[in-house]
């Protein structure tokens, strides 16, 4: 009488569990590809949410084997199954536990982990309105996805790809066997930390298997001897796009709160996964080989090496555990080092040697000359390629950074984005955040609207020096250079742009006029406030994103429509209903910045810088005529810049330092940014037939070159600057060598964050 009163009582005090038959528990926010694959997951709980038609039977009867046996028999109190574990834990025997799936159901869901009479009492209740409310098949596909199983894994999907990199239903019986024995204890029965204990366990699961007919003697003993491949725990995503997954994620948690990180939210953006991939590594090797050109910075760090091995061993372990791997930059540990050798060994154990030319990037640090900071000894701590043949050199973590950002021009869509050399590293997405000056890169600009003014390609201004002085500027005398310093005299347009002379930019821009100028730009995305109204516009010294100008430079691209980036395609909550879904679609006409003739003559100028200007590496390299762009290096060689397209993909690489310094004297855009550019084209256009623009209306070709209708030979503007004095003998530059870019066009302004809300990147 005591106990019925006391679950008459309680019964009323039951949670409802009528929420179970639509079991919804917290599922991580996933990124994808355009392609599928993922780049990036949210949330405390890692979790696929899988039914129990697609949990295969291997792993159901695994689980059943150790866990309830008689699950589809007993109505959710197995009394003979706790009959026999009390008699288990009498005799000191293996204990197979009272609890079933059912009560563990009740308890991982609804309550705490006090262990208390009332708890138990209210277990059982609870167990007892499960089996009423739900079916057996309900009961076992919550507890195969709810079980924690260690690693933040939730449920047995996850468990399988966090634990060997596989889909559940391609798991074996001995894999099922050894995720099957995690719920009891996630941490002591972990395969990778506790190999020795989770093998015992396996096998105990294996015998049961066998025991309760799930499986037969000969497969028993072929999962007992099969070797499992485990998966590494911090094992690389295959596409590295995490800067990405940032930009998504701070824009869901915008979007929909704190609950983006438990509903289950799958984005797909916009990003193609081997495109990507791509840039990835075309940044990363364009920053590697320009850390080759410098000075080496010594070791990363000093150790004591113990002359017993194994204390020698555990110190090497924690010195690189402090300064783990980055991606193909791997840290190693010397062990003796000279001139000629340096003998080093990573966490495998195996020593190596590094010689010949994998020792001239580190040089300074071999020498007997070299600081106590920047000697290479035993016991420094150093970074090492491994080459293709599998040579060695060594290398070093670098200072500089990067971004790199690729769009359809057609209708905005990011095909691929690199915020930075290394997300750990530095989680500043330089793409989007880092506000930069153009250098030469941004002279097209001031062209497009120079030729709204009547100036054409064929117009011939002189490349001769000019002087402002203090009466003129408001403030300290001008005097602006060519990038080597040279002036070649009267030239036309066409060639002044494909040299990037400045004398010739500064000229077309006081014909245009700096106010309107600053008003043409914003036609193509750029902010106002950061180009101010002077005539150092010309040469790109105001402030861009790489976003910006990619943007910019498609309008060029795609006829003279202004199409916003945009990133995220699709949103879709766990069971499939779309919250989100953009439409692509053909620019309207309400989106034009420039007339259709004007982005066709500047394509056709643009052309040339790739055919014959500081960019002709583009076109001998790519061997296509379709390609379009121009290079930027800006004042001191703080910024290198190649922004250029093809008619389907327009693209924008940046280097330089966060803390803007000189990159080298011979460092431009034509040598730093535009094999990045390469690189990533390469795979970009692989398959995609050239596609040269057709002229529109309202252009004619004469004498091999293109004008407007109205300003045909005769009528535009015909010459700029002529009437100037002139210094004498001027000697032309080689135009292939590197870019021919800003004076002292003044500092970069100071980088700020991107003040537009990352939510700008939806598709309207």
């Amino acid at each position: 009488m005591g106990v019925g009163l006391a679950l008459a009582v309680a019964y009323p005090n039951l949670p409802d569990v009528a929420d179970l038959a639509d079991y919804r528990p917290k599922l991580p926010l996933r990124v994808l590809t355009a392609d599928g694959q993922l780049i990036g997951e949210f949330g405390e709980e890692r979790r696929n949410l899988l039914s129990i038609k697609d949990i295969p039977d291997v792993m159901k009867n695994a689980v059943l084997a150790i866990e309830d046996s008689r699950f589809f028999e007993h109505s959710g109190v197995d009394y003979r199954g706790m009959l026999r574990a009390a008699l288990a834990n009498l005799g000191q025997a293996k204990s197979q536990g009272a609890s079933t799936i059912t009560m563990q159901v009740a308890r991982n869901v609804y309550l705490s982990a006090e262990k208390s009479y009332t708890r138990k009492i209210y277990e059982v209740l609870l167990t007892f309105k499960l089996e009423h409310l739900l079916t057996k098949e309900q009961i076992l596909e919550i507890y195969m996805n709810q079980i924690f199983l260690g690693q933040r894994a939730y449920g047995f999907s996850t468990a399988a790809q966090t634990y060997f990199g596989k889909q559940l239903k391609d798991v074996t019986i001995a894999e099922a066997a050894m995720l099957a024995g995690l719920p009891k204890a996630p941490s002591a029965y972990n395969p990778i930390s506790n190999p020795k204990r989770a093998r015992t366990r396996q096998l105990y699961i294996i015998d049961r298997m066998l025991e309760n007919g799930f499986i037969t003697a000969d497969e028993a003993q072929q999962a007992k001897a099969e070797e499992l491949k485990l998966r590494p725990m911090h094992v690389q995503l295959k596409v590295h796009a995490e800067y990405v997954a940032e930009m998504v994620r701070q824009a869901m948690v915008q979007q929909y709160g704190e609950e983006a990180y438990t509903r289950g939210l799958v984005v797909t953006t916009s990003l193609k996964a081997n495109e990507q991939e791509a840039a990835y590594r075309a940044l990363r090797q364009g920053i590697l080989d320009y850390e080759r050109r410098q000075a080496y910075r010594g070791p990363e760090q000093f150790i004591n090496l113990p002359e017993d091995k194994a204390a020698q061993a555990d110190a090497i372990d924690d010195a690189l555990n402090e300064r783990p791997d980055n991606d193909d930059l791997l840290s190693a540990v010397v062990l003796s080092a000279s001139p000629r050798k340096v003998v080093a060994i990573r966490q495998d154990g195996d020593p190596f040697e590094i010689t010949g030319e994998g020792l001239r990037p580190a040089a300074s640090g071999l020498s007997e000359r070299a600081a106590p900071n920047i000697r290479i000894r035993p016991g420094a701590v150093i970074r090492v390629v491994k080459g293709s043949n599998n040579s060695w050199r060594i290398s070093q973590l670098p200072e500089v950074e990067s971004a790199f950002v690729a769009l359809d021009p057609r209708n905005g869509a990011i095909r691929a984005l690199v915020g930075g050399f290394d997300f750990q590293k530095n989680k500043f997405n330089h793409v989007t955040q880092a506000w930069r000056q153009p250098g030469s890169s941004f002279k097209p600009f001031v062209y497009s609207a120079a030729l709204e003014k009547g100036v054409t390609p064929a117009t011939v201004v002189n490349d001769a020096p000019l002087f402002y002085s203090a009466a003129e500027t408001g403030g300290k005398p001008w005097e602006p250079k060519n990038y080597d310093g040279q002036f070649e005299g009267p030239m036309s347009v066409r060639r002044a742009l494909a040299r990037s002379k400045n004398m010739v930019s500064i000229r077309v821009l006081q014909l245009v006029g700096t106010q309107s100028a600053q008003e043409w730009v914003t036609r193509f995305g750029f902010e106002a406030d950061k180009h101010p109204p002077y005539l150092t516009m010309a040469l790109g010294a105001g402030a861009v994103t790489p976003l910006q100008m990619a943007a910019g430079y498609a309008v060029f691209a795609n006829g003279g429509y202004r199409v916003a980036p945009s990133l995220i395609t699709k949103v879709v909550e766990h069971k499939g209903r779309v919250l989100y879904e953009s439409q692509s679609e053909a620019p309207a006409e309400s989106q034009r910045a420039i007339e259709p003739r004007n982005a066709f003559v500047m394509s056709n100028l643009l052309q040339e810088i790739t055919r014959s200007g500081t960019a002709a590496r583009a076109q001998a390299v790519l061997k296509r005529p379709d390609l379009y762009g121009k290079t930027g290096t800006t004042n001191d060689s703080m910024d290198a810049w190649f922004v250029g397209y093809q008619p389907t993909v327009v693209a924008a690489a940046w280097v330089g330092y966060d803390t803007p310094r000189n990159l080298g004297s011979r460092e431009t855009g034509g040598g730093l940014s535009l094999p990045i550019w390469i690189s990533y084209m390469t795979e970009a256009l692989k398959g995609v037939p050239v596609a040269e623009i057709e002229p529109p209306p309202g252009v004619i070709h004469v004498g091999n070159e293109w004008y407007y209708e109205e300003y045909g030979p005769g009528r535009g503007v015909r010459g700029l600057g002529l009437n100037d004095p002139w210094p004498g003998s001027p000697s032309a530059g080689d135009p292939a060598s590197g870019d021919q870019d800003t004076g002292d066009a003044g500092k970069p302004p100071a980088e700020g964050e991107d003040r537009r809300s990352i939510l700008d990147l939806f598709r309207n």
